[in-house]
């Protein structure tokens, strides 16, 4: 299968993990900018760094048709679930980590399609 093909049979994914990767990004920079609530938020913030770079890795790998992108969407579904179960818990206090746990969850789920 050709690389272009291959990119469309995985466009949804691929595009999913951009927008996870920008939602990361988001709420990333939005606990940073909390300055009364940063402690808290460490391993969040944390989180979604590690989340941003998976993502942008399984879309890249995806584009180029790599081998190895079934393996890097399990990692990446991995780390989302990861991410969005920390994200979670700071839902109630910011509403930039609650959209993020919910992209998170959606990203990990077409992983798991694009792996099928």
């Amino acid at each position: 299968m050709n690389t272009s093909l291959m990119n469309q049979k995985n466009q949804t994914c691929i595009d999913m993990c951009n927008q996870c990767a920008c939602a990361c990004e988001a709420c990333c920079t939005e606990c940073m900018s909390n300055t009364e609530m940063a402690g808290m938020m460490g391993r969040c913030m944390m989180m979604c760094r590690d989340c941003v770079s998976m993502c942008m890795m399984a879309s890249m790998m995806m584009c180029r048709g790599s081998e190895f992108a079934k393996q890097m969407c399990e990692m990446c579904a991995t780390v989302c679930d990861a991410c969005a179960m920390e994200c979670e818990k700071m839902g109630d206090k910011m509403t930039v980590c609650k959209e993020c746990a919910e992209m998170c969850r959606k990203c990990a789920q077409e992983c798991r399609n694009m792996m099928r």
